[in-house]
């Protein structure tokens, strides 16, 4: 079965960061797609950020560029979150989520994907 495990979560002031990280396992196969999506209170999810394994496929939200980065460790089958200059409007539940199809990470929509970790609270504020 395939797991994600999140951490990393937490109150910061308005331009402080924040690591999140994800640990994925349970994938047969060599590629697939992962990433980050958040829901703030009253709003639908969105993708923030999402990547396949191999690189190819990549998304970033407007709202986070060059603010936030995805990295990953493939030993580790982990990826992370840098978030950098955090804003008030970047409070929301972060989820970590994957799926099996490598390309769908090029629209990172949460319709497409499989399976999800728990949440991790991100508050920014003073």
């Amino acid at each position: 079965d395939v797991q994600l495990q999140a951490s990393g979560g937490g109150l910061v002031q308005p331009g402080g960061s924040l690591r999140l990280s994800c640990a994925a396992s349970g994938f047969t196969s060599d590629d697939y797609a992962i990433g980050w999506f958040r829901q703030a209170p009253g709003k639908e999810r969105e993708g923030v950020i999402c990547i396949s394994k191999s690189g190819i496929s990549t998304y970033y939200a407007d709202s986070v560029k060059g603010r936030f980065t995805i990295s990953s460790d493939n030993t580790k089958n982990t990826v992370y979150l840098q978030m950098n200059s955090l804003k008030p409007e970047d409070t929301a539940v972060y989820f970590c989520a994957a799926d099996p199809t490598p390309w769908v990470a090029a629209a990172c929509h949460p319709d497409g994907m499989d399976f999800w970790g728990k949440g991790t609270q991100v508050t920014v504020s003073q």
